[in-house]
């Protein structure tokens, strides 16, 4: 049964031009492409971690609410939602800060990852904001659900950075199985008949990344998003040995870092903060993320970078193209013989 605080998730979906999430990528998400994605009419995320101290995320967080204000007194139109990520794992020494920041300002939606807690749960409750939380399998799924967020993001097989391995057919079906609150599918989503196919499978809303990377608002690197462009399925190599946690990573790139992807070896244990100091510091060493970089399966059919706006225009047409089709051909088995 849903609740009423999970019932917040499913108004958002009333107020989408498209069910589209932007992904809260590392590196690559920041207050240009959260701005865009939101006034073009789906969900910008970004990861709190993007900002190296708890000054520059309050700053951009500021920056996105004044700029979405802004546009709405231009244009009349209110922009849909945003979300900020964040890290819940021990090793995020900056999440108390970050949340109190979220807790300020009324962040929308709340991600949160590796790990589900209560408590940070009902402090974004008490703001009346929302929290979704990524899930790689059902254990961490039905965990999530005890803390009562208000909707899972499936991270299937083929997602971009920190992956699953779960088929998204069989793992929706078991996370309807016994949750009726909002599911997110990621993995693998780059157009949008891929968006019409989470939705039909089970899922309410599509949660892509890499093609999002490929925008002109995106902050990653030029030589990035052409890497995107040239690659394809067969480029992108799964391995918990470049970060500690289980993430697809572009072969190219991680030759270019010196790294023979045939005999990555073990990683030691994950510690976010730093990961976020190597990402971010001036070393020349190649470093994950800011050099060695990631996309998911969908890779193959990303072949521009247009702006969001484009972008998104783009998927709605292919979207309602893609729901028409599958109409008109579930009316050809509404007359058949068999049919009582």
């Amino acid at each position: 049964m849903i609740t009423e605080k999970q019932q917040k998730s499913f108004d958002v979906l009333g107020k989408l031009r498209l069910p589209v999430v932007s992904a809260p990528m590392f590196l690559s998400s920041g207050p240009d492409l959260v701005v865009a994605c939101s006034t073009a009419g789906v969900v910008g995320t970004f990861p709190a971690h993007n900002q190296r101290d708890a000054a520059g995320f309050e700053k951009w967080v500021v920056e996105i609410n004044n700029r979405l204000a802004d546009s709405q007194e231009k244009t009349g139109i209110k922009p849909v939602p945003y979300g900020v990520n964040l890290i819940v794992h021990k090793s995020n020494t900056k999440l108390d800060d970050e949340l109190a920041i979220c807790i300020k300002h009324k962040v929308p939606i709340i991600i949160t990852s590796l790990g589900a807690v209560s408590d940070l749960v009902d402090a974004v409750h008490g703001y009346g904001g929302i929290v979704w939380h990524d899930v790689i399998n059902l254990r961490h799924a039905r965990k999530a659900a005890a803390a009562g967020v208000d909707g899972l993001i499936a991270v299937s097989a083929g997602a971009g950075g920190h992956t699953g391995t779960a088929n998204p057919l069989g793992f929706v079906n078991e996370l309807r199985s016994f949750y009726d609150g909002l599911i997110l599918l990621s993995g693998s989503i780059s157009n949008g008949g891929d968006i019409a196919a989470a939705q039909v499978m089970g899922a309410h809303i599509g949660y892509m990344g890499t093609r999002f990377i490929a925008t002109q608002e995106c902050m990653s690197d030029e030589a990035y998003k052409k890497m995107l462009i040239d690659a394809h399925h067969a480029d992108i190599v799964a391995t918990p040995a470049v970060t500690g946690v289980n993430a697809n990573f572009i072969t190219t790139s991680l030759t270019e870092a010196g790294i023979d992807p045939s005999i990555l070896g073990d990683h030691s244990k994950m510690d976010i903060g730093e990961e976020l100091n190597e990402a971010l510091s001036a070393s020349n060493a190649k470093k994950p993320w800011r050099d060695i970089w990631s996309a998911g399966h969908g890779v193959g059919g990303i072949d521009d970078i247009p702006n969001v706006a484009a972008l998104v225009l783009r998927l709605e047409e292919e979207y309602h193209a893609a729901i028409s089709r599958q109409v008109a051909l579930a009316k050809t088995y509404a007359t058949n013989p068999f049919s009582a």
